[in-house]
């Protein structure tokens, strides 16, 4: 455990809306996303805490370890799982190294809303194949002409998810496609452009214990 960790149980308390959880694993996949992108972790959710609601993690992944709290079920692609169970899975089934980054700022009643559009729009959709997933980072640099914001995608990977919500509650510019954004890029090494009000803050590397989650698949 590093001395200037956080236990997951702290982790978990302190965690807001907005906040970001960031991964890095071994894994050839894992390697091979880092590879694609040239970032230093592989995959990046965002805290979703609202009422009395556990905190929840919304991210994409291949897997359906855990339920779905949006629609109840075990499903692939785009999810919102309890954020505790998440962490345990990354870290366990995964072999993921975790890290907490706060966003600083007010989040507001709007700014919510929009969150929760996003995932009701977004929750289910596929995870990319590795052909779909390069070839969507790389058309995400070009120039393009759709309107600004468009997110009517067939599949969405891990940072684009959250690149949309963010987009959506207005943290981040709608200029770029959400193609543009990969994992690193929500990593202190990149100076990403938020919205006036907004920062987040260095990374904190996150202890996480050997437990089975709570709402793990059983099938």
């Amino acid at each position: 455990m590093d001395a200037a960790s956080l236990s997951l149980d702290t982790a978990v308390e302190i965690t807001r809306t907005g906040d970001l959880w960031l991964f890095r694993g071994h894994s050839a996949a894992d390697r091979a996303i880092r590879t694609l992108t040239n970032a230093p972790i592989n995959h990046v959710g965002m805290a979703v805490v609202i009422d009395d609601l556990p905190p929840l993690m919304w991210h994409a992944e291949l897997g359906r370890s855990l339920i779905d709290m949006w629609t109840g079920n075990f499903q692939r692609g785009v999810q919102l799982h309890d954020l505790r169970d998440s962490a345990l899975v990354w870290a366990n089934k995964y072999g993921q190294r975790g890290w907490l980054r706060q966003l600083e700022g007010d989040i507001s009643r709007s700014a919510e809303d929009g969150m929760l559009k996003a995932i009701a729009r977004l929750d289910g959709t596929p995870f990319p194949t590795t052909r779909a997933l390069a070839t969507g980072w790389f058309s995400g640099r070009l120039p393009r002409r759709a309107a600004p914001g468009e997110d009517q995608r067939e599949t969405a990977y891990c940072a684009e998810v959250v690149a949309i919500t963010y987009q959506d509650m207005g943290l981040l510019p709608k200029h770029r496609d959400a193609t543009w954004y990969d994992p690193g890029k929500f990593w202190s090494g990149d100076e990403i452009e938020l919205a006036s009000g907004f920062r987040l803050a260095d990374e904190v590397p996150v202890d996480i214990p050997d437990e089975a989650p709570k709402t793990a698949y059983q099938g």
